[in-house]
């Protein structure tokens, strides 16, 4: 079987990819995101990805107070060579600048919750949460699986040191008061 020819799109720059590029690339596939200059392209997701989606988006909502809100599978713009897409993030509603809007900057950004998939582990334990602390944002979610069942690691930014400190591990609940009260059932993924 012949290799075929990479896409022009897809030969980076000398000095790498920037955030600004991923509006300019055309074809790019869904959810492509920037990650130190570099495009990431994600596999299709499996089903523990969506359904703890499923669970995790209306269950923020219905506790967001009116200046935030959820938003699902959007970039937000880290610095010139960092663009990633979290699963879901929680945003100032004063960041919803436009219909077309593709991203939302760091600062808007209060909660960034990543759903590990077996091709993303090393991004979403190590990578993705070393940019956002070094990015300010104050609250990271690590959402794991076992044996189907969700383990929600919840981390807050210790400002002295630009790194997330583990606040708590969740199993059945989530209940947490920062940053804002939220109590969600994640056994829900059972009834979905």
């Amino acid at each position: 079987m012949c290799a075929q020819p990479v896409p022009d799109w897809m030969i980076p720059p000398t000095d790498g990819f920037t955030a600004e590029d991923l509006d300019r690339l055309p074809d790019l596939p869904p959810h492509t995101e920037l990650i130190d200059g570099s495009l990431v392209l994600v596999s299709p997701q499996k089903r523990f990805h969506t359904l703890i989606l499923d669970v995790l988006v209306p269950g923020l909502r219905s506790h967001c107070p009116a200046y935030l809100r959820v938003r699902r599978e959007m970039t937000t713009v880290l610095g010139p060579r960092q663009r990633p897409e979290p699963d879901i993030m929680v945003v100032r509603a004063s960041a919803d600048t436009e219909q077309d809007q593709t991203s939302y900057p760091a600062d808007s950004v209060e909660l960034v919750v990543e759903v590990v998939s077996p091709e993303s582990r090393v991004r979403d334990r190590e990578r993705k949460p070393q940019l956002y602390a070094h990015a300010g944002i104050r609250h990271f979610w690590r959402v794991e699986t076992d044996g189907g069942r969700p383990i929600v690691y919840v981390y807050e930014l210790d400002p002295a040191v630009s790194s997330y400190v583990p606040t708590g591990i969740h199993h059945d609940r989530l209940k947490v008061a920062t940053p804002f009260p939220i109590d969600i059932d994640l056994t829900e993924v059972d009834r979905l």
